[in-house]
């Protein structure tokens, strides 16, 4: 009995001392080994491949993203591009003006009606445009047969490669004064009418535009979401008695939540561009009234007219609020309990 219990209670009694290879780390051990993280030396060390193999895009993005960055200082100057034949002695020899441009860029009527329109447009683009390519992948989700899946996926995609020259030609020759749907209405005794060239209707056709063109992509990231759902999730929940709508809705829609909240985080990021080139070839269709947003107020009045620092003002207010944007959607986006395009 005696023997039995010894080695118990010696094995106890090594257990509640204190063991000073626990307490101390052995000397020569590496700090990030002692603190259960490893140093930036070790992880450089083991992921020096990935490093090397990113490098070459990081240097891409800074040159062409970041470098200019520098360029927004001729915002608060009086930028003159023929100073010198180098555009950075001519940046330097500039005379300063301080916050001169912006005074005249919210003195400007003008501004503050692009500035509605551009906020108009988004906000239909963002409650027509958005939800569609959501509905649509989830129709697609539902074919049942491979083949139609591929094909009605590659007829929605499609149009994403047309140019903006395209699909505008496209809905003139659908939609303007001499399309298909005026022509057929005269030869059976109605009026006519042009879409194309009234200012009333002009958001909406845009908006259009857009989906026709650029929902089948949106289709292609929400399908590759729903591919990652589990198909055990749909079975156990047929299984409890759910129906196709009430699967979609318990299961589908949750999987899709944080793709959705990605995308809408930064759909309002980008809410100040609402399309260039897209508004630029209709603008003198519908007149400057109906068409001029940010992106072409800033063409016609800064960098078309040579005024540089106007322009470059301008464009540093829309990026100053498109920022302020992306950080508050983002945070709307923590209060529901996504992850947004950070962590906290």
């Amino acid at each position: 009995m005696s023997n039995s219990t010894v080695p118990r209670s010696r094995a106890e009694a090594t257990t509640t001392e204190a063991d000073p290879r626990a307490e101390a780390p052995a000397e020569g051990r590496p700090e990030g080994k002692r603190s259960g993280k490893l140093s930036l030396r070790l992880r450089f060390r083991r992921d020096r491949t990935l490093i090397l193999m990113t490098l070459p895009a990081v240097l891409l993005v800074l040159v062409f993203n970041y470098v200019p960055i520098l360029g927004n200082v001729v915002a608060f100057q009086e930028y003159d591009p023929y100073i010198s034949e180098n555009g950075f002695v001519a940046m330097l020899e500039s005379p300063w003006v301080g916050i001169e441009q912006f005074e005249r860029i919210f003195a400007d009527s003008a501004f503050w009606d692009a500035v509605q329109n551009t906020l108009v447009l988004f906000s239909l683009q963002l409650v027509l445009f958005f939800p569609i390519p959501i509905v649509l992948a989830l129709l697609i989700n539902s074919v049942i047969r491979p083949r139609i899946r591929a094909v009605s996926q590659a007829i929605l995609y499609l149009p994403h490669f047309f140019s903006w020259v395209l699909v505008i030609t496209v809905f003139q020759q659908i939609f303007g004064g001499a399309g298909i749907i005026a022509q057929t209405l005269r030869r059976h005794g109605y009026e006519g009418f042009d879409l194309m060239t009234d200012p009333g209707i002009f958001k909406f056709l845009v908006t259009a535009e857009g989906v026709w063109k650029d929902a089948g992509w949106g289709v292609i990231v929400f399908l590759a979401a729903l591919a990652s759902v589990s198909p055990d999730l749909y079975e156990a929940a047929a299984m409890d008695g759910a129906g196709r709508w009430r699967r979609m809705w318990h299961v589908t829609l949750p999987a899709l939540r944080p793709v959705i909240a990605l995308l809408l985080v930064l759909r309002v990021g980008d809410a100040l561009t609402v399309g260039f080139e897209q508004i630029l070839l209709q603008r003198d269709a519908v007149g400057p009234g109906a068409a001029e947003v940010l992106d072409t107020y800033v063409w016609w009045n800064g960098v078309r007219n040579q005024d540089f620092s106007y322009a470059a003002a301008a464009g540093l207010i829309k990026g100053l609020v498109s920022v302020a944007l992306v950080l508050a959607a983002n945070k709307v986006a923590h209060f529901m309990g996504e992850q947004g395009v950070y962590k906290k």
